[in-house]
């Protein structure tokens, strides 16, 4: 017998991690039908719960049983009937819970990292910690994400034992001051060993090119032997932490950009110092010293990373912004007046006050007051949203005039702003498929370059010319320091850190980086009608009157017949009558799908659609050309009859979001091919479509219909988006290649999406695509860049060029252009800062 299994799920983040679920489980043989959510699965079937949790675990996330949840189906089914699809009119609202701010999840910060094969070996290290579901390195922050049930001592250890050092941040507060600590820290520390080290380097090099030729006398050897042992200082004391990084990872079998550095640099002071000290080893053509190499490359490198290090700190400014939002204290009102409290110690349920000018300093309802609110920080809209009793505030927005109390809803990490910041933190630390490449090549980058050195030195060694020792030791030397395994490693994290803090600006949150590529590459973009392309309110347009009928009658009965149903367009209805008390109707009765009757006055009365008429029997030959003439408007006719005769026809219609068009201009304009997805019939739907500019329209869906259109479109070839905000929206935006949730939407469909709109405007769809597409432009252009310079740079450095030019280039010059690429990739990232999506 079949049975239903219920699983708690751990690790999903978005809805392709649920799509990954939901299509493992239903590839078995003993799977009926599997319902994945981020948190959950009910799986009908004859699969036992073992074999169920390791199919997931295959698929690379956590499951474990709900106690209790396992059951026998039962052999009849009972179909529900399809409810009306979802308003809501919401302010933006986050899900109570993201991926990061669940216990089974730790941000730690990392502490000597260097290159993507430092990443490869630490995040190799984190994910082989038992209980481990998913470790994400990040290079340009320092910092790892990891997720699953390991202790936080097993995941420091795990990093300890990779040659690292690593702490757990459990505050984002905190977080960021320890990272501006120790990133300012950083900088001043390459700061000084770039000065010591060029302040050797450059005379040497100057006394080389105008001076003497750095090739060793009887004259001149003492002076050189003193300039080997201060060479020797700088690079205990300036480069020291090249050595030791490349000792560390000597000892774990690993081997980084340090590695190439310090063997670089070390053999050209070694064959210095031998030459120095037993010249007669060598022949004379042979006695060249290269101390200035080894000082120059170590000075060029670090100053390197100094700039490297002042970019990336541009590049989070955007979470910093976030960070700040936050005010420190808050007023708690009280009966024995109003004191200030630290924000740590404001409690749910607490009376605050805000007045103008002051930051709201958790999430709440208004109590009493009105005033005028700056949410721009949060949902990108430049203009202030009027607030009154009953409305919602949210943490880190602005009052800009007015003074109100409200009562605390949300602190702490569940207040928006927080987990805005989260979902933030979470999605920077995440890596596009595009990333996958660079991660596999830099497994390999280290051992594969100084394969090459060998390689190379031995070739020359071979067959160049006289001195061979010097160009093998030059060749080697400079192969070894020109290659960059950092460009490789910053150039994903880079652009990612920023895209994403710079959508988060404008209001549009990213659950990942595979979401921004996806986004990059879309074709199609499905929106569902309701509360998407409309406002989601619908509303009574025009009331036309039939057989002698007055107004204020119809409006009486229509009212009243509709005042037990929570419809919306008996909403619109009742709203529109306006009227202060409504009669009781006698005999009321719904009939599903058409409409409701019952009997007022004496006089039997039915509202409905005209199918509910044609049911009943009622005439409706002399109304036929208003009912098309309505729905070719795009309204949706409802008809009144009293005693047998139709005396009205009630146009309602939900009307287009005011920048809807506009909006729908500019994604046209981008390429996109548009379409909308409505339960409507195909009349009224084409008529909004034809105002809203839709080219396509699939009408007469139901929402349990929304995920097969989306699966039809993707089969034709589409590279699909869906946009929606309700309920019955969810399992479609799982389905689509990027799912779309506006932000007054509901939890369901917000946790479901890869993108979040936190505003209500359609032009923040344009702002997500385009920046999503500007983002992966940038990463494509820091790897590329990264790509060349290592594939012509390796191959100059070891002489190829020699035969057409007779010159080689020199290892002074290889520090530098490795420097240079470092920091044109974090420069190149940070162009994203400053980008804005095209407004036409």
């Amino acid at each position: 017998m079949s049975q239903v299994t219920t699983l708690a799920l751990n690790g999903l983040t978005c809805g392709h991690c649920v799509k990954r679920v939901k299509e493992t489980l239903e590839q078995r043989d003993d799977v009926e039908q599997a319902e994945v959510s981020i948190n959950e699965a009910r799986i009908t079937g004859e699969a036992s719960a073992d074999a169920l949790i390791a199919a997931v675990e295959q698929a690379g996330y956590h499951a474990s049983l709900s106690a209790g949840d396992s059951h026998p189906k039962p052999d009849t089914l009972t179909e529900s009937e399809p409810q009306p699809e979802a308003l809501t009119a919401s302010p933006p609202e986050l899900p109570a819970s993201t991926p990061t701010d669940t216990p089974d999840s730790y941000q730690l910060l990392i502490d000597g990292m260097s290159c993507a094969s430092c990443v490869s070996r630490v995040q190799s290290a984190l994910q082989n910690v038992p209980g481990v579901s998913q470790a994400r390195v990040n290079l340009a922050e320092r910092s790892a994400l990891v997720m699953g049930s390991a202790s936080p001592e097993a995941l420091t250890d795990a990093v300890i034992r990779a040659g690292y050092s690593a702490e757990i941040i459990e505050d984002d507060v905190k977080r960021r001051e320890k990272q501006q600590q120790t990133a300012q820290a950083a900088v001043k520390r390459f700061r000084w060993q770039a000065i010591l080290a060029l302040a050797l380097g450059i005379p040497m090099m100057g006394w080389g090119m105008i001076g003497d030729n750095m090739m060793l006398t009887a004259e001149n050897r003492s002076g050189w032997l003193v300039a080997g042992v201060l060479t020797l200082l700088v690079m205990i004391i300036a480069g020291g932490h090249f050595y030791r990084s490349a000792w560390r990872s000597l000892l774990n079998r690993s081997a980084t950009m340090d590695t190439l550095v310090a063997l670089g640099t070390a053999a050209a002071w070694l064959y210095s110092i031998t030459v120095n000290l037993w010249p007669d080893l060598f022949p004379m053509a042979a006695r060249h010293l290269y101390y200035e190499a080894s000082a120059m490359i170590i000075g060029l490198i670090n100053l390197g990373h100094m700039l490297e290090q002042r970019a990336r700190q541009r590049s989070s400014k955007a979470l910093e912004k976030l960070l700040d939002l936050t005010p420190p204290t808050a007023r708690v009102v009280t009966e024995n007046g109003e004191q200030t409290l630290p924000l740590s110690e404001v409690q749910l349920g607490m009376t605050l006050r805000v007045t103008t000018g002051d930051r709201v300093p958790v999430d709440g309802t208004i109590l009493r007051g009105e005033a005028w609110l700056d949410e721009a920080m949060l949902t990108g809209e430049a203009i202030p949203q009027q607030k009154s009793p009953g409305d919602t505030l949210h943490a880190g927005t602005v009052l800009q005039d007015g003074s109100v109390l409200f009562s605390a809803t949300a602190i702490g990490k569940n207040t928006t702003l927080s987990r805005i910041i989260q979902l933030v933190r979470h999605a920077q630390s995440s890596k596009p498929e595009i990333g996958q490449l660079a991660d596999k090549i830099s497994a390999v980058f280290v051992p594969l370059v100084v394969a090459i050195a060998l390689f190379s030195a031995f070739v020359w060694y071979l067959v160049g010319p006289a001195p061979q020792m010097v160009y093998t030791l030059v060749i080697a030397t400079t192969v070894l320091i020109i290659a960059c395994p950092c460009a490789l490693g910053l150039a994903t994290p880079m652009s990612i850190i920023a895209g994403v803090g710079r959508a988060a600006e404008f209001g549009v949150l990213v659950r990942d980086a595979d979401a921004l590529q996806r986004a990059s590459t879309l074709s199609t973009l499905v929106f569902d009608k309701t509360g998407t392309l409309t406002e989601g309110v619908p509303r009574v347009v025009d009331v036309l009157l039939f057989n002698g009928a007055d107004m204020h009658t119809v409006l009486r009965q229509a009212a009243a017949l509709e005042q037990g149903s929570s419809h919306p367009l008996a909403r619109a209805i009742i709203e529109h009558a306006a009227l202060p008390a409504l009669p009781e109707i006698d005999q009321f009765r719904t009939i599903p799908g058409l409409g409701v009757s019952g009997i007022l006055d004496g006089i039997p009365l039915l509202l409905g659609n005209p199918p509910l008429m044609a049911q009943q029997q009622i005439a409706t030959g002399a109304v036929t050309q208003q009912l098309e003439q309505q729905a070719a408007s795009g309204a949706t006719p409802v008809l009144l009859s009293a005693g047998g005769k139709i005396v009205a026809l009630i146009a309602i219609r939900d009307p287009l979001r005011k920048e809807s068009i506009s909006a729908l201009q500019r994604l046209h304009k981008r390429g996109y091919q548009l379409v909308m997805l409505t339960g409507d019939n195909e009349i009224t739907a084409n008529a909004i479509a034809r105002e809203a500019g839709i080219d396509r329209v699939i009408a007469g869906v139901l929402p349990e219909g929304k995920a097969d259109a989306i699966r039809t479109l993707q089969q034709q070839g589409q590279q699909v988006a869906m946009i929606g905000d309700g309920i019955n929206d969810a399992p479609a935006l799982a389905q689509a290649d990027v799912g779309i949730a506006m932000g007054g939407g509901s939890d369901v469909a917000i946790e479901t999406a890869a993108i979040t709109l936190m505003r209500q405007d359609l032009n923040a769809v344009v702002d997500a695509l385009a920046i999503s597409q500007a983002t992966l432009r940038n990463m494509k252009q820091n790897l590329l860049g990264a790509f060349i310079y290592n594939a012509c740079g390796i191959p100059i450095a070891a002489g190829v060029l020699y035969p057409l030019t007779g010159t080689l280039l020199s290892p002074v010059v290889a520090g530098a252009a490795m420097a240079l690429s470092s920091i044109t990739v974090v420069s190149n990232a940070n162009r994203l800062i400053r980008y804005r999506p095209p407004q036409s």
